[in-house]
């Protein structure tokens, strides 16, 4: 007798449960010791589970029958929750590690003051993740995610088999990734090419991310959200595959610390009411020394990802499945 050697091909609906299962599990994970307060790397996980459940959720959802209380948009909202905790023990961190050892004595001192506003600020979203853990939207999220666990509900197309449909899932998304007008900031047309600028001091770098700063932050959340859908299949493909999304997972690190930078900015400016040159002039111009190195960095990226030929490239990528 003949044995079948086949590999299973897996359904649409098999894979978005084993996505939501690994992402859902993931989240509670850590939940205790976020109530606690113990480890900001706890904090950091939850969030980056949540992030990914919401992906997973969000793009099958055109093949899963879920319960309302897990939807895309209850997911989002304790998802910022936590993300606003986090991205205070970031600037945190990055005062800390990055810049006050940099300072003059004086600068040092002065910088107290934010670490104290810092504190405060810290204190309040605590309150406000604890409440969130308590409340019954996150209740009501944890039970019915769990009871559809148990017994899932799906709509007809989770019957169809992933490879069939896995151009379709992605495709959009890359779309989106690469028409977004962030990729063009810093660009020049000529004769119907697009030449980028490469003669930028950091004057420039400065003031067209306070001019177009909104669009290359809002390019970093794309690149998030194209990385996390094609992380949900990265055993369906190869090495090809897989380098897109090393390339997309850089862009996502470049501009989101150019993105921290900025808000640290910003931040720094409210602390000591516009007058941030006056009281720490080392750090001011620290961070826009940061925020011009990290440019040099993205234009490489931006350059490549530019060019008609690594697009397509990156189009077929996705095409070929491998298993």
């Amino acid at each position: 007798m003949k044995l079948d050697t086949k590999i299973t091909i897996k359904t649409l609906g098999e894979y978005a449960y084993q996505a939501i299962q690994k992402h859902f599990h993931k989240s509670l994970k850590w939940e205790k010791t976020v109530k606690k307060d113990e480890d900001p790397e706890a904090l950091h996980q939850m969030r980056v589970g949540m992030r990914r459940l919401r992906t997973a959720v969000s793009r099958f959802g055109l093949a899963l029958d879920l319960p309302k209380s897990a939807s895309d948009k209850n997911i989002g909202k304790i998802a910022r929750r936590l993300g606003s905790l986090r991205d205070l023990d970031v600037l945190k961190e990055s005062l800390e590690t990055d810049y006050q050892p940099k300072l003059p004595d004086k600068e040092q001192k002065n910088l107290q003051k934010a670490f104290h506003v810092l504190a405060k600020q810290r204190e309040d979203a605590f309150s406000h993740v604890q409440k969130t853990l308590k409340d019954e939207l996150y209740k009501s999220f944890k039970q019915t995610l769990e009871d559809w666990l148990e017994e899932p509900s799906y709509y007809s197309l989770a019957s169809i088999p992933i490879q069939q449909v896995l151009p379709d899932l992605l495709l959009p998304e890359v779309s989106i990734f690469f028409l977004h007008p962030g990729w063009l900031v810093g660009t020049q047309s000529s004769k119907s090419e697009l030449k980028i600028s490469t003669d930028w001091q950091s004057q420039d770098v400065e003031k067209h991310l306070t001019n177009e700063g909104e669009s290359i932050h809002d390019l970093r959340k794309q690149a998030k959200r194209v990385r996390y859908q094609m992380d949900l299949f990265t055993d369906l493909y190869g090495e090809s595959y897989a380098s897109y999304i090393a390339d997309v997972k850089n862009i996502q690190d470049i501009l989101g610390s150019i993105q921290d930078s900025v808000v640290m900015g910003q931040w720094l400016m409210d602390v000591f009411k516009s007058e941030l040159d006056t009281h720490l002039p080392t750090l001011s111009n620290l961070l826009a020394d940061n925020r011009y190195q990290l440019w040099q960095q993205w234009q490489p990226l931006q350059e490549r990802y530019l060019q008609v030929e690594h697009r397509q490239n990156f189009h077929l990528a996705i095409l070929k499945c491998e298993v």
